[in-house]
């Protein structure tokens, strides 16, 4: 991988965003963007130096796009519906379930995202 290209990725799901939200409205850009392509990237961003390098662009862009408020709303329905996934994996009788450790790891994911969202200030240390 190379910075160009990590680079590229987030641009083009960031403009795949918006006009999902032109089309569909916030819930299912917002789904999209963090729910689904922030979460991967920052996954991907803890095995690739490019990719972590570009991870602060892509969350600035993010809070860019969604206000506050948006951010707040749409991460709490996102940490409920996760919540409740977690407790049907864990009641379940599946020959395939997920396992505790992926159950945790999606949950720990998930609060970095959350926290680089939400966070006051958002920069350079």
């Amino acid at each position: 991988m190379n910075v160009r290209k990590a680079h590229k990725i987030w641009i083009e799901q960031c403009e795949a965003a918006q006009t999902i939200k032109a089309r569909f409205g916030l819930t299912a850009a917002f789904d999209y963007l963090v729910g689904e392509k922030l979460m991967s990237f920052t996954s991907t961003a803890s095995r690739h130096p490019d990719f972590a390098r570009e991870l602060p662009r892509f969350v600035s862009e993010v809070r860019r796009m969604f206000a506050p408020d948006e951010i707040g709303t749409q991460l709490a329905q996102i940490e409920r519906s996760q919540n409740e996934r977690n407790v049907d994996v864990l009641e379940e009788d599946d020959r395939l379930p997920e396992s505790p450790a992926a159950v945790a790891e999606c949950v720990q994911q998930f609060m970095r995202v959350k926290e680089l969202l939400t966070a006051p200030m958002f920069g350079t240390s």
